[in-house]
Parts: C-alpha cells; structure tokens; sequence
C-alpha cells in the first residue's frame, strides 16, 4: 500500500521566526501558525474554531522565512507531518505532531498596502521598460 504524507495550510504567523542552526551549521526556522475555521451552526450561531500548529523548516527555507516573515503575516505553506518524541524532565513520555515546511507562498492580508521599501519582506522583480512590452 503506497504511502502519502502532504499538509497545506493557510493561517497566520502566531510568533516571529525562531532561526537556530545544526551542528552542520545548516539553519532551523521554528513558528507556529493558526489556522482559522468559521462556519453557521443549524441554530444559526456564528462559530469560530482555531488550530495551532508548530512548524519547521530547514536551509534555504528557514533563512527566507526568517527574513521575511514576522507574527501576524498571513502564509500558505506545503509540507510533511512528523511526530517528535521525547523524555521529559519528570520522566513522562511526551510527542507531539509538527508541519516540516517544504514550501510557503506569503498571502495577502486584504489590508491597504504601505508603499515598499527595497528591503521590504518581498522579492524584488525587474519591471519592464516601456520598450520591451511588443504592443
């Protein structure tokens, strides 16, 4: 039987990147995420549910988030669900599940826009002169 492990999620940053680094001095992003569920109950009610999820992500990824991601930013991210086991202090088994981020896209937050700065959370792309557009 095949096996398939994928998570995406959209919600909001809930605490600013946390970036350490392995021994191999590769970099480790650690942020938690909400995820908001709304929906009208049969009596009509508004309803309101919300999920915490811990996240990682490794390298390349991590330094992006890092740089350009703070708490509040809305963010779609894609990756794996794993389970990390430990001893506790006390003795007690602990565990708990965490998103490996393999992907993220930033979202819009529907909020106006300041005008940007260059070094603004977001990538800069060449425009276009006047003369390259062929019509």
């Amino acid at each position: 039987m095949p096996n398939f492990n994928r998570v995406i999620l959209a919600g909001n940053i809930t605490r600013d990147i946390k970036l350490s680094y392995l021994p191999s001095q590769m970099s480790v992003a650690e942020f938690g995420i909400a995820v908001n569920r709304k929906w009208r109950g049969k009596d009509g009610e508004d309803n309101n549910e919300v999920c915490f999820v811990d996240c990682q992500a490794f390298s390349k990824i991590a330094d992006n988030l890092n740089k350009f991601v703070h708490k509040g930013d809305p963010l779609l991210i894609e990756g794996r669900l794993k389970l990390d086991s430990w001893t506790a202090q006390d003795g007690t088994k602990r565990s708990k599940h965490r998103v490996v981020v393999d992907s993220f896209q930033f979202l819009s937050s529907g909020e106006a826009k300041q005008e940007a700065k260059p070094d603004d959370r977001h990538f800069d792309e060449p425009s276009p002169d006047d003369d390259s557009i062929p019509f």
